[in-house]
């Protein structure tokens, strides 16, 4: 059974002001010192933010039980400091970044300007275990189209800097703001594959092969393919959710391969049109089918992608709670919405900010 494993960006912020709070080094200094050897936290761009990863694990039941406890002892080691931690996808106060010091980001703050400080957004990244890098390309030749519906699922990030966007991911449209961010062409091989990363480095307008930001691509670190779309989830157990569809996804990309089907064939320009689309409405109004691209009720495209997945989830023992859990996101809505009822409840943002930290642990 394939792995699976979570790496999730959270918010650290003042629990009374909701104002995000840049003590990020000192929390990862108690960490480290409360747990020696463990390597769970680490530190990100900016100080208003902290990472955490997950083992890799074949149950749903395990991945979602750790995804609570990283989220509790990251609130406990932020508790000692007297900041919080939320999963919002991006501060709905206003903030001015803390650049974390590190040789690499002062690269990218030198090299990019103020595209770097507009980089305090927070992501779910997952990770799915594959035999090779053969099945990795092609799987992700295979996955392209149905990227976008994972971002409308997960999108938590409605607010920036004190005002509604008007979209429900805010977060991937300032992501897309880095050059080699996205969707990708078809690669076909691991050859090709390796050699356009090589291309793009070769530029010079990134620095290497990690800053090779696609919206799937093969980890540097791990033999896994790793889907980097979400925004990082209000609640754990709709993290749980993608993580379980994107396993489905991967799995089901995979035999496609193996049984010669060929991958979709959807320009570059449609999947972008695709993922702006989904930014933009979430779950509440249309997203583009990723058969057809053509727009559909969002609800009827989640569907879609229940069915397309489902042998795969079937087989997997994961079928009945994924499409219980998506039922469930449907009728009461992903993080964006959640903020926005919050924010029509107390007419407030720090309230609002306040209500996640208290969601991000429940």
């Amino acid at each position: 059974m394939r792995t699976v494993g979570v790496e999730e960006e959270l918010l650290l912020v003042d629990p009374d002001s909701g104002d995000p709070k840049a003590l990020a080094a000192a929390v990862l200094a108690r960490a480290s010192h409360d747990d020696p050897g463990q390597e769970v936290f680490e530190k990100e761009l900016f100080g208003q933010m902290l990472e955490f990863a997950t083992r890799p694990q074949t149950e749903m039941a395990d991945l979602g039980a750790e995804i609570v406890r990283c989220r509790k002892e990251a609130a406990r080691h932020a508790g000692r400091f007297g900041c919080a931690v939320a999963a919002l996808a991006t501060s709905p106060l206003p903030v001015s970044p803390s650049l974390t010091v590190n040789e690499r980001y002062r690269w990218l703050a030198e090299r990019y300007g103020v595209g770097t400080r507009d980089q305090l957004v927070c992501g779910c990244h997952v990770h799915v275990s594959v035999e090779s890098d053969e099945e990795g390309v092609a799987v992700l030749d295979r996955l392209r189209p149905w990227l976008p519906v994972l971002s409308a699922l997960s999108a938590n990030s409605p607010f920036w800097q004190g005002r509604d966007t008007g979209y429900a991911s805010y977060r991937s449209r300032v992501w897309e703001r880095w050059p080699s961010a996205g969707p990708t062409e078809l690669f076909g091989s691991p050859e090709q594959y390796r050699r356009r990363v090589a291309d793009m480095v070769a530029t010079g307008v990134i620095l290497d092969e990690p800053m090779a930001y696609f919206d799937a691509r093969l980890s540097v670190r791990y033999p896994t393919v790793e889907i980097r779309v979400s925004d990082v989830c209000l609640c754990a157990h709709t993290a749980v959710l993608i993580a379980t569809l994107t396993r489905a996804l991967v799995e089901t990309a995979a035999r496609d391969w193996r049984a010669g089907r060929p991958p979709p064939g959807h320009s570059v320009s449609l999947l972008r049109l695709a993922a702006w689309q989904a930014s933009r409405s979430g779950l509440e109004e249309e997203l583009l089918h990723p058969v057809t691209m053509r727009p559909h009720p969002a609800p009827l495209v989640l569907r879609a992608l229940l069915e397309y997945t489902r042998q795969a989830l079937t087989d997997l023992g994961d079928a009945d709670c994924a499409e219980q859990a998506l039922e469930e996101v449907l009728r009461r809505g992903n993080g964006a919405r959640e903020q926005r009822r919050l924010l029509e409840r107390t007419g407030s943002l720090r309230d609002v900010v306040t209500e996640c930290v208290r969601h991000t642990q429940g």
